[in-house]
This record gives structure tokens, C-alpha cells and sequence, in this order.
């Protein structure tokens, strides 16, 4: 690994070695990190300076330099999000600590790579919850993949906009906090990556719901340009309506009274608590166009051909209504008479079958088939399904939820005991990892051998399903998608 110090002696060969110290000098000084079984990990790295006091709501600054050796084998805080009580984890997958100083990545390197391909994660919560030492990216490092999984500012810290924000910027990009945490990291990879033996030149940018939508935002965004030469969608939708500035100044202004602020200077904004700010300012926290750093929505970008052409892996899981949540009979006046006519099936088992449908490929499946069209006119795209359900789920649901693809994709079942994971699940785990690593690595993804995944067409309509029986599926749920782009307001019929 280039600019890679072991410590002296070092023995990796062994099987289950005790973790060994190991050293890689990046910009901003020397960090020790640990190896164990041919992994080299190092946590809490700062990509970008800490954004509190005069860098709260601020576009990242470059990180600060330290002096001697820094500890990164510890895991760090992640950004200011709400905790639940007991110390569960919340739908992030975090329990604590969290703090504003959050702006780190972690990162996880074969100890022998050398120009090794980089994948970077973007992880999902809704832009409001998650953190980069969530998902372990261990089993790629393993296969020769160096992953760097990052932190980024979330809810009101990564998403806010106010007259006095917009006042003091001049001109310059306000609001898009986190989305530019994002690019930050993929500079700083850019600039670091190569001390830990990956290749500037060969990183693919992933991410999963929140950060999937994060993956196709950038796309959209000028200054992500050249970071990244693939890109993983996974959940992400594709249809995004436009908010602005303006929409988003309304937001904050609206949450003065709770902050109990009047007409606040940017000032007073900046010296309130950190928990005060969490609790009080609600609204949407996704990426917005504020007509700086970014002028149109993803929609939009892929419409008018505005996106790097750099290939593509976009897909959804059968369970993405779990994000619905409690079904109540209102929601089916909100299904278009023409977008019922499509699920009959649904429909003969109930109206809450077919609402769930109905949102499934509204959100999800429709808006990734239609991202995949658009881009499959340059670089090769590829469409997938997700539809296996892990096998201590069965007794409960029928269908994968969101987020249920991440363990396979990465070949890391957590903390999940081995009696609760059978072999169809390590088989399932095997395949979506191998689909994924050739990705990653540069080609077509060839899923080990299992037969090919082809990629996307138009005319084809051909998506790759994995499911109790994997494999391509030609113009799968067909009636119901064309039904669904031709009832959404936000692209042309086609």
C-alpha cells in the first residue's frame, strides 16, 4: 500500500490475528488505524474542518492539520441527529454520541493495495439520520476494494436556509450543507486516496435511499464533476419535485418563533444550541436548488442530458412501502383512476394492497426504470429488483423492505447470530457482492459467474432480479410502471 508504514513485524497471514497497528501519512498528518485478517480500517479521519461556531452553515473548509499521531481506531460522533431513549439505535442505525464536529470518514483498505479501485458511501436516513461507521465495508476491502464511508450534516444542519444565511453569503451557495459535505469527501479522496493504496481515478460514488437521492444530486452538480467515474443507486427514486431558496427561507423564518428569535442576525442564528436547533427547525431536509451550487433538480439534469456519462446501477426493493407506514383509507382517493386500472391483482386482494403498489413503484420502481432509460443513451446503465427476503424475516413479511439489500450487497450480516442466517442467505450475499464488486472494479457487472445482467435498454426493458429465482426479466411489472410515468407531472410521456 503506498505511503502505507506498518509496524514493525507485522504478521497478517495468520487467520482471526489479533489487530495490529498500522500508519498512512495523508494531508493533514499521520494517522494509526488498525489491521487484522488483510484489512487495514481507520475511523473518524477528518475530511473537513469541524462546522461549528463561524462554520455552522457554512460550506466545508479543509480539514485542519495535527500535530504527531492520531488515534483513528476509534470509532467517532455522528452528526447532530435525534437519539432514542434506552440506547436503541434509531433508524440510522445510531445510538451515540453525536456532535456538530461530525465531518469524518472511515475508511476500510486491502493492506497490499496498490492502485486499487475506491468505492465511496453515501448512507441513508432519510437526511436525517445514519452515520459512515454504520455498514462495514470490510468483505470489499477483502476482495481489493478500498471504501471510504463518510458523515455528512443532516436535518436542519445540512439542509437550512434563511435571509440572513443568504444576506452574508454574497452570492455564494447556501443551504445545500450536507450535499456539500459530500463533494468535500470526494475531493478529499481525491487528494488523500492513494495513501491508502486506491486509485483517484477509479472511484465509484453508492449510496442507499437518502444517500442514493445524495448520489443522483451530485450528478446534478457541477462541482461533483471528475470525483467519480461510476455511480450506484440503490433506492433512490429518480422523480424529484423542485424546492428553492426561497421555499426554504419560508421554512426557517416560519421556525423562528420556537427558536424564540425575532428577525435574527446570522449571529444569533449561529449561537443557538445545537440540540435547540435538532428539536425546533422541522421541514424537508433533502438536497434543494438554491441556484448556486445547484441550479436544477436530478429530474431535471437527467432530462436535459446535464450529468456526467459515467455508468450507472440504479435499482429498488418489492418492500419500499415500509416507508408508507400505517395504511388509512384516504390514501386511496390519492391513486389516479388510469394507475389503478394497472393492478388488478392488487386490487382483488384489497385496497390496501393496492396502495401499497401503488406507492412501491410510484416513489421507487417507476422513477429507477425511467433514470435508467435516460441513462442508458450514453454509458451503460443497469437496472435491478431486489425481492429476497432474508430467512428470519419470512414468518413476517413476504416482501424485501428498505434498506433489506445493504447486508447482501456488502456481505455483512452485523451482529446477526450465524443459527439465523442459512445458506440461501450467504448464497443471496455472494451473488449481490460479486454483482456489485465487478461494478466497482471497472466492468460490466458479471455477478461471479451466475449468468449475465444485461445492461439496460429501452427496448429491451430488461432489469436483473434477485429474488428466490435470480436473473434477468424482461419488461417486468410493465403495465404498472407506464402507468406510473405517465400519470407523474415531472417528465414527458414517452
Amino acid at each position: 500500500m503506498k505511503n502505507l508504514i506498518l509496524a514493525a513485524a507485522l504478521s497478517l497471514a495468520a487467520t482471526n490475528a489479533a489487530a495490529e497497528p498500522v500508519r498512512v501519512k495523508v494531508e493533514t498528518g499521520v494517522l494509526v488505524g488498525d489491521a487484522r485478517d488483510g484489512v487495514a480500517s481507520f475511523q473518524a479521519v477528518p475530511y473537513a474542518a469541524p462546522p461549528v461556531g463561524d462554520l455552522r452553515w457554512a460550506p466545508p473548509a479543509r480539514p485542519v492539520r495535527w500535530t504527531g499521531e492520531r488515534d483513528a481506531t476509534q470509532q467517532g460522533p455522528a452528526c447532530m441527529q435525534k437519539l432514542l431513549p434506552g440506547g436503541l439505535a434509531n433508524g440510522g442505525g445510531v445510538k451515540a454520541p453525536v456532535s456538530e464536529d461530525c465531518l469524518q470518514a472511515y475508511v476500510w483498505a486491502p493492506v497490499d493495495a496498490k492502485a486499487a479501485p475506491v468505492l465511496v458511501w453515501i448512507h441513508g436516513g432519510s437526511h436525517k439520520t445514519g452515520a459512515g461507521y454504520v455498514t462495514s465495508g470490510a468483505a470489499f476491502a477483502r476482495d481489493g476494494v478500498v471504501v471510504v464511508s463518510i458523515n455528512y450534516r443532516l436535518g436542519p444542519f445540512g439542509s437550512f436556509a434563511h435571509p440572513a444565511l443568504t444576506k452574508a453569503a454574497r452570492g455564494g451557495p447556501v443551504g445545500n450543507y450536507g450535499l456539500m459535505d459530500q463533494v468535500a469527501a470526494l475531493d478529499w479522496v481525491k487528494r488523500n486516496i492513494s495513501a491508502f493504496g486506491g486509485d483517484p481515478r477509479q472511484v465509484t460514488v453508492a449510496g442507499e435511499s437518502a444517500g442514493a437521492m445524495s448520489v443522483q444530486f451530485l450528478m446534478a452538480t457541477p462541482a461533483a464533476r471528475g470525483l467519480y467515474r461510476r455511480a450506484i443507486v440503490q433506492s433512490g427514486g429518480g422523480w424529484y419535485p423542485k424546492e428553492t431558496l426561497a421555499d426554504r427561507e419560508a421554512t426557517a423564518v416560519a421556525a423562528e418563533p420556537a427558536l424564540g428569535l425575532t428577525a435574527p442576525t446570522l449571529a444569533d442564528l449561529r449561537a443557538l444550541p445545537a440540540q435547540t436547533v435538532l428539536d425546533k427547525v422541522g421541514g424537508a431536509y433533502a438536497p434543494f436548488v438554491d441556484g448556486v451550487f445547484l441550479k436544477e433538480t436530478p429530474t431535471e439534469a437527467f432530462l436535459r442530458r446535464h450529468v456526467p456519462d459515467v455508468p450507472l446501477m440504479i435499482g429498488t426493493n418489492s418492500g419500499e412501502d415500509i416507508l408508507m407506514g400505517p395504511y388509512v383509507p384516504a390514501m386511496s382517493a390519492a391513486v389516479p383512476a388510469k394507475v389503478r386500472a394497472a393492478y388488478p391483482d392488487e386490487a382483488a386482494r384489497g385496497e390496501e394492497a393496492l396502495v401499497r403498489a401503488d406507492y412501491t413503484d410510484r416513489v421507487f420502481a417507476a422513477p429507477a426504470r425511467w433514470v435508467a432509460r435516460q441513462a442508458s443513451e450514453g454509458a451503460p446503465a443497469w437496472l435491478y429488483h431486489f425481492s429476497y427476503v432474508t430467512s428470519r424475516y419470512r414468518p413476517i413479511t413476504k416482501t424485501a423492505y428498505h434498506a433489506a439489500e445493504i447486508e447482501f450487497v456488502f456481505k455483512d450480516f452485523g451482529a446477526t447470530p450465524d443459527r439465523f442466517i442459512s445458506p440461501d442467505d450467504r448464497a443471496m450475499a455472494e451473488l449481490m457482492h460479486a454483482c456489485w464488486l465487478a461494478f466497482v472494479k471497472g466492468g460490466p457487472p458479471t455477478c461471479g459467474g451466475a449468468g449475465p445482467w444485461p445492461a439496460y435498454q429501452a427496448s429491451s426493458d430488461t432489469l436483473y432480479q434477485f429474488g428466490s429465482d435470480s436473473g434477468p426479466r424482461t419488461a417486468f411489472r410493465k403495465a404498472q410502471l407506464d402507468a406510473q410515468t405517465a400519470a407523474t407531472s415531472l417528465v414527458p410521456a414517452r
